[in-house]
């Protein structure tokens, strides 16, 4: 199936919430063609000549790797940029890097601590910039575990996903993804871990369009109970270590665990957007058990973004 022509040229991507139901179908059937492509060893070079600048404030494994191979597997080439590596790591206001780096690149790609901070970069480029991760949202990382949804189970619309723990950035991109495609999301964490109320409200109002149930359930075992995909990350999100402990205790019950699994479908799909940390958040048996597509999850951020780089970077 050949996605059907829509027009991002030049769209940021800074949540998936300033997506349409379509768009997000589009990428997703983009992501798919690209994917296919590269497994039977076509040449797709759609953005030769073009250049993607990589601002990472953060260490990245999955982030770097897939992005820069993407970039390189189109034809374009990819800059990686650390604070250091620039002058906004020594005060340089946001608004003048972002007005120069656009002189030179062709798109710009931020994982970064302050959802402020890529918005403020937004405003200033004349080039899309691309979340990549900020304490607000990780939409790159939604669209991926969309994708592997769709491979695994078929059409994403009326399956229901729970995310289990910490209410962060990527509680908040499933709540977004679900409601652009149909998907229930149930967000189950404990008192003091909750989901922004704004982005929760958003997503609530978005997910009438498609039917989608957005809701939380503080109860995790009652949030699982048949459930299709069952889903968590690390009790403690980069910037927060001084509080890993205080995390630990007050997560410990909504632990991954055989338990969990058990009262969830029978064919549900266990993810984890990764780096993971085995018997705190998840048990070794469930990530590394029949039921876990935590690396096809990995994979797929490649194509995703892929499909992210060839729609919004101008081919002009």
């Amino acid at each position: 199936m050949q996605s059907t022509a829509i027009n991002l040229t030049g769209k940021h991507m800074l949540t998936l919430l300033d997506y349409t139901v379509e768009e997000i179908d589009f990428l997703l059937t983009k992501a798919s063609e690209l994917k296919q492509e590269t497994q039977k060893g076509e040449v797709n070079e759609g953005l030769r000549g073009k250049s993607l600048g990589m601002i990472f404030e953060n260490a990245s494994t999955r982030t770097r790797v897939s992005f820069e191979v993407g970039m390189t597997q189109l034809g374009g080439h990819a800059l990686f940029l650390s604070p250091k590596d620039l002058q906004i790591g020594r005060g340089e206001p946001i608004k003048d890097t972002a007005n120069v780096l656009s002189r030179y690149v062709d798109a710009i790609m931020i994982r970064t601590n302050s959802h402020q901070t890529v918005e403020e970069f937004a405003t200033h480029a004349t080039v899309p910039v691309i979340n990549a991760l900020t304490d607000a949202y990780h939409p790159c990382q939604a669209l991926a575990d969309a994708l592997t949804i769709k491979e695994k189970k078929g059409d994403l619309k009326g399956l229901t996903l729970v995310y289990v723990g910490d209410g962060n950035n990527v509680a908040h991109s499933l709540m977004a993804v679900g409601a652009k495609t149909g998907m229930n999301v149930t967000i189950s964490s404990p008192k003091g871990y909750e989901v922004d109320s704004d982005v929760f409200a958003r997503a609530k109002e978005q997910a009438k369009g498609t039917g989608a149930i957005i809701q939380v359930e503080e109860d995790p075992f009652v949030a699982a109970k048949g459930a299709d995909i069952i889903y968590t990350d690390v009790w403690t999100s980069m910037g927060y270590e001084n509080e890993q402990s205080k995390h630990s205790q007050d997560l410990k019950p909504y632990q991954v665990n055989e338990e969990l699994m058990a009262v969830a479908d029978s064919k549900a799909l266990f993810m984890h957007c990764l780096p993971a940390h085995r018997d705190e958040e998840v048990t070794s048996g469930v990530i590394d058990g029949a039921q876990s597509v935590v690396y096809d999850q990995a994979e797929n951020r490649l194509h995703v973004q892929k499909a992210i780089l060839a729609s919004v970077i101008s081919h002009n």
